[in-house]
């Protein structure tokens, strides 16, 4: 009912013949579109007949999001983030009760407008917390455009209306190859500081960050996962034991119950990769190993986030319901004995 089209998709220069990135959701289709949908999937535990992965674990109250990306919070519960207006939060305290709590930005984001003609609908942050301080990376643009910018906010609370803008991070214009959005923090082993981001066109990017102002600490740009200009975006490294775990989404979002995503996954003992996946294909050469697809009600799971917590690492991500409502997911994440990560 509420699946985007893709008419409104921008025309390419000849030198950029890769197909173009969707648009994320408004917040109000996204609001909408969730109420509608707690009529039908109530729980969200959904049923798993000649299902090949799991259903996403029970959560209630407030679960209309897309791109979601959660931290636990260091006093307890969650704080969750999301792409909407002016960037959409959420808490829990139990990981299973989520209520909307306001707006990152309530004011606006006025220097984010160049990147989204004026638009408040802001994409895919990412929360983390370090040295007492939340951290969120997040992308403003246009559907179909690589006129992308990525910008850092903090906040001591991570409140509606505490988050500081920290400035920019990265950004690509028409005559760049890759698309600054979807991004991600992740620190190595040694404590450095690197930001993953990318959408369509040549992939999935990363460069290092300086840990002191979160701000980007040089001018490389590495190259972690394509697929020859094909659909790949939301890229998340999440190290868990001997290795990092390179997550992306495959595939498209933003049709509603037609959507195609799908959650990859490769891994490197670097932080920098190269990462491959189960049968050693590089992701860089469009490999990557299937971690979660649609199933049954649950359609396009993707826009995924990982973290720690004291039970699992847990994997988030949003999903489509039957009729065509984001909502949010979660679930455990095991790990293999070849130590390849499992949906449980």
């Amino acid at each position: 009912m509420l699946a985007l089209t893709l008419s409104r998709r921008k025309n390419h220069t000849p030198a950029h013949p890769a197909r173009p990135p969707r648009r994320r959701r408004s917040a109000s289709a996204l609001i909408t579109a969730a109420l509608l949908a707690l009529v039908l999937v109530g729980s969200a535990q959904l049923p798993s007949a000649a299902a090949s992965y799991p259903n996403p674990g029970t959560v209630t109250g407030d679960i209309g999001v897309h791109d979601p990306s959660m931290v636990k919070r260091p006093s307890g519960g969650y704080l969750a983030a999301y792409t909407a207006d002016n960037i959409g939060l959420k808490t829990s305290g139990d990981r299973t009760a989520f209520r909307n709590t306001g707006a990152a930005f309530p004011g606006g984001a006025s220097w984010t407008y160049a990147y989204t003609n004026g638009s408040r609908n802001l994409w895919a942050p990412d929360l983390s917390y370090h040295n007492g301080l939340y951290y969120m990376y997040y992308a403003a643009s246009t559907f179909g455009s690589n006129h992308s910018a990525v910008f850092l906010a903090t906040s001591t609370s991570g409140d509606p209306g505490s988050w500081t803008n920290r400035g920019l991070i990265i950004s690509s214009q028409q005559s760049d190859d890759f698309n600054a959005i979807d991004p991600n923090l992740v620190v190595d082993a040694q404590g450095k500081w690197w930001l993953t981001f990318g959408s369509f066109w040549s992939g999935i990017k990363l460069i290092a960050l300086d840990p002191s102002t979160g701000l980007r600490a040089d001018t490389a740009l590495r190259s972690v996962a394509g697929r020859g200009g094909g659909a790949i975006e939301a890229p998340y490294i999440f190290r868990h034991g001997g290795y990092y775990y390179l997550y992306v989404s495959f595939d498209l979002c933003c049709r509603g119950a037609s959507s195609t995503y799908r959650i990859m996954v490769g891994r490197s003992t670097s932080v920098t990769g190269p990462y491959t996946d189960r049968n050693g294909t590089p992701m860089t050469a469009g490999g990557g190993t299937e971690l979660l697809a649609g199933h049954g009600s649950i359609h396009g799971p993707g826009g995924e986030g990982v973290f720690s917590d004291t039970d699992h690492d847990i994997l988030v991500y949003h999903y489509y319901a039957d009729n065509g409502a984001p909502l949010l997911g979660i679930n455990w994440l095991t790990y293999d004995s070849g130590d390849w990560p499992q949906v449980s």
